[in-house]
């Protein structure tokens, strides 16, 4: 059997184990292994797996994983998140639909310290959903909003999803992160801007809240926004500098937060520990993911079905951007089925040499590649932050959810389009690095 034909056949295979609900990461583990197995021998797969996953584990690049994990869970722990949520609120719960624009911002804000998703979901999900609930808003409306908002968690760097990107693709982790800013800004203001017409339409989903005087709202915000702009302008103005690189940022970010959670005595011993554990927990479960995609990349290599796709989509008679909108449209349907994070793994073999040999920068592939991911932790039937709101407040059906994401899946599309009709918004930083 052609190698190409044991490829697609694996692929096929990987789909439909992946549809029974199988985990990720041990599908591409097996898969990757058979495949290797079939076409260069048992030895040579055993060999391959143990090189690879100790490969993974060893590698300096993935360092920064546990340690901006670790930053993300210092900040949980220590209550940051409420500070942010408050001095959100108080900017703009005026407006109508304020305090979901308050999540919003406070998502983009928790963003800067955490690069997870379904972790700022999660986490606002607690703070903000009792919150809403007790001023009247439509149940639809309010979780539909928190799960949207997380994805700035992934946008906004440090980010996990750019972290791997890079390690697999060999791009700067430096220019990712800064490249996720001006993005991560627009698609929350779009957010916001989906809020509002949405609430200016039914005015009775979300009612004002009170108004604060202007003395209140700087107090709340020199409370909640000075701790992560100190941590923010370590991270990133480091970088900007060309002070340190991307793996170091991890261990920088983590001592600004520690830092800044310490002197406000907001740590507490069982918070540190929790932290520790949340963080081993979750970083392990991203680095053998990696390390499965990798064993899984390494048969796909050897069934040259990555260059055959590429060649394939370079020869396409349309327009290098209708065949970026098609590679778009096939990430938000596979994310509808796959976790964001495992897509990435799966699908950059294939799609990456095809965005380069279109002619599109990689950087800026791998921003736009999130934000079309980020539309499948959104639709079901996976749409992981759905679940994650849902699991918090369960009186409301998860379908009902689902049907409240639409604005901000128009919201996600838009801001696509943006980028790749003006791929400097997302380049103009990243060319600023020393």
């Amino acid at each position: 059997m052609e190698r190409e034909s044991i490829g697609v056949i694996a692929m096929i295979v990987m789909i439909v184990l992946l549809l029974a609900r199988m985990p990720v990461a041990f599908v591409m583990l097996v898969l990757g292994m058979a495949g290797i197995a079939w076409i260069k021998g048992p030895a040579a797969a055993l060999g391959t797996a143990a090189s690879t996953m100790y490969g993974t584990f060893a590698n300096y690049a993935l360092v920064v994983v546990p340690l901006f994990t670790w930053m993300g869970y210092i900040g949980y722990h220590s209550g940051i998140s409420e500070h942010l949520y408050e001095a959100a609120y108080k900017l703009v719960g005026r407006l109508k639909g304020g305090l979901a624009m308050a999540t919003t911002l406070a998502c983009a804000a928790f963003g800067a310290i955490c690069g997870s998703t379904t972790a700022t979901s999660a986490t606002f999900a607690v703070l903000a959903l009792p919150e809403m609930k007790k001023r009247g808003y439509d149940r639809s409306l309010a979780t539909a909003n928190i799960a949207a908002s997380g994805i700035l968690g992934v946008l906004i760097p440090p980010s996990v999803i750019f972290i791997v990107y890079a390690s697999i693709t060999a791009e700067s982790v430096a220019k990712l992160f800064i490249a996720g800013i001006f993005p991560g800004l627009l698609l929350m203001a779009l957010f916001m801007g989906a809020t509002y017409l949405v609430v200016a339409r039914h005015p009775e989903k979300a009612p004002p809240g009170p108004w604060f005087p202007w003395k209140e709202r700087m107090k709340a915000l020199a409370k909640g926004g000075i701790e992560v702009i100190i941590i923010f302008v370590a991270v990133i103005g480091g970088l900007l500098a060309g002070l340190f690189t991307g793996t170091e940022a991890g261990s920088v970010g983590c001592f600004a937060t520690l830092v800044v959670v310490l002197a406000r005595r907001a740590l507490t011993w069982q918070g540190f520990v929790d932290s520790l554990k949340d963080t081993v927990r979750t970083a392990t479960m991203v680095m053998f993911l990696v390390g499965a995609a990798a064993i899984f990349g390494e048969f796909l290599g050897l069934t040259r079905l990555p260059m055959i796709v590429a060649d394939w989509v370079v020869t396409l008679p349309l327009p290098p951007s209708a065949i970026m909108i098609g590679i778009l449209l096939i990430l938000m349907v596979m994310g509808c089925f796959v976790d964001a994070l495992a897509m990435v793994l799966l699908t950059i073999p294939i799609f990456y040499p095809a965005a380069i040999r279109l002619g599109f920068d990689g950087t800026w592939f791998g921003v736009i590649m999130t934000l079309a991911l980020g539309m499948g932790v959104l639709t079901p039937p996976v749409g992981a932050n759905v679940y994650v709101v849902y699991a918090v407040d369960k009186d409301i059906p998860v379908m009902d959810i689902f049907r409240g994401v639409w604005p901000y899946l128009i919201a996600l599309w838009i801001c696509c389009l943006i980028l790749l009709s003006f791929p400097k918004v997302v380049l103009f930083l990243p060319s600023l690095i020393k």
